[in-house]
């Protein structure tokens, strides 16, 4: 039985992998899942300098899943560099580094002090607020989606995966643009933008009034634009959003997706990654399936 699966020239042992801003780079979890179980590690965003990130409180309990306005909070890539690669670098599995900025300069300096190092492919996180253009984020325009694709890719030395956001009107269109922009990857969906609101105090319950929804209930969502996305470029795609069982990143799988990434459901349950990991390989045998490729759009 062949779990593989290859990102534009990176062989990950399985398809499953942590999504960013929920596992940190693994050191709060190491007790309670073996890092070298997983396909890739993708790190919390990283900033050129330390972002300290929203005023509390900045996480929220919803019906299926969470509100999260952290903000981003991260200690920059000087850090990063000195303690979280080493310490990744001790297992078995692949390191993607997640890359947030405010201004496209801010980007390209991350990603090229990331050129020497031992990472095996960037995850651009684009529904970071866009400074220079008056805060709409750099994910929600395919014009600005193209261009910092562009940039990104003039400096990177390991292949570029754009992390395309939801809150958007066509998610095809959004894809193609990273697609013309030169990604080798595309990763979806961040989060949908939500609001909560304490009826007895009558106000809001995130100090930045909305929020990053996540959890099962946007996960049928993420399957249909993950599915619009496979039909819409030639590119692999990471399919992620509320996979909280191995059938959530299976159905994943079959609309078009080569790999997965876990996230809320690590907070609930911190072995959630190596269950999928084992669900999937008993569903294959169940199916007789030999390689996991044979999966990937295998729904049309």
């Amino acid at each position: 039985m062949n779990m593989t699966v290859d990102l534009c020239g990176v062989t990950l042992k399985n398809p499953v992998m942590t999504a960013s801003g929920t596992f940190g780079s693994g050191m709060e979890y190491a007790e309670f899942v073996d890092l070298n179980r997983l396909g890739a590690v993708v790190t919390k965003g990283v900033a050129s300098v330390p972002w300290e990130g929203n005023k509390t409180p900045r996480v929220a309990e919803v019906y299926g899943g969470m509100l999260n306005a952290v903000g981003l909070q991260n200690p920059g890539i000087d850090l990063f560099l000195k303690r979280d690669i080493p310490y990744l670098r001790q297992f078995d599995t692949k390191i993607i580094v997640n890359v947030c900025g405010r201004t496209t300069e801010e980007y390209i300096e991350v990603v090229e002090r990331l050129r020497e190092e031992p990472v095996d492919m960037l995850e651009i996180n684009i529904s970071c607020p866009n400074v220079e253009a008056g805060g709409i984020a750099f994910g929600q325009s395919p014009k600005a989606v193209e261009a910092i694709t562009s940039e990104v890719k003039k400096h990177a030395a390991q292949p570029v995966i754009m992390k395309l956001s939801p809150n958007v009107t066509d998610i095809s269109e959004i894809a193609r643009a990273a697609e013309a922009g030169g990604a080798d990857c595309l990763s979806l969906i961040n989060t949908l933008t939500g609001m909560k609101i304490d009826i007895e105090k009558r106000s809001f319950v995130l100090a930045n009034k909305t929020g990053g929804m996540s959890g099962p209930a946007i996960h049928p969502i993420a399957v249909r634009m993950v599915y619009q996305t496979a039909q819409a470029v030639k590119l692999p795609i990471i399919g992620m959003g509320g996979i909280c069982s191995a059938e959530d990143a299976l159905e994943m799988l079959l609309a078009g997706a080569t790999a997965v990434s876990v996230g809320t459901a690590n907070f609930t349950n911190p072995k959630i990654t190596e269950e999928i990991i084992a669900g999937i390989e008993a569903y294959m045998e169940r199916f007789g399936v030999s390689d996991i490729r044979e999966l990937t759009g295998a729904v049309k």
